[in-house]
């Protein structure tokens, strides 16, 4: 391919500059980040406990199962309404609270369950 020819007076594009870096609004957001983990492994832990004491009373497996998805769901709209600052989460800062709650959850009912007897597992 032949190379566009520059005539003079036409001006050059301007180079690429970073933008400033906002070291208080990256670490606000961190910090942010930090306590919501911090919830979602928490409420997972409360969830998986739930699902154990769902299994021992004598729901089935897919009973179980369904109490486990329902209180990770739960557990997302929970942290958006504690947390101000939620509103500004993104997909991904989402789906890895979700993904913690959930193997949190199943962590901690599986381990129960073959711990102490008596579950759905």
């Amino acid at each position: 391919m032949a190379k566009k020819v520059r005539k003079k007076g036409e001006e050059e594009e301007a180079a690429f500059e970073f933008p400033e870096f906002d070291e208080k609004a990256f670490l606000s957001h961190e910090f942010e980040q930090f306590y919501a983990t911090v919830m979602a492994f928490g409420l997972g832990l409360v969830v998986g406990v739930a699902t154990y004491y769902a299994g021992r009373a004598g729901l089935p497996l897919a009973g179980v199962l369904g109490v486990g998805a329902l209180g990770v769901v739960l557990s997302a709209f929970v942290i958006r309404s504690l947390r101000a600052a939620s509103k500004e989460y993104t997909r991904g800062d989402w789906a890895s609270l979700i993904v913690l709650m959930f193997f949190a959850f199943l962590g901690v009912w599986l381990l129960l369950a073959n711990l102490l007897g008596g579950g759905s597992a």
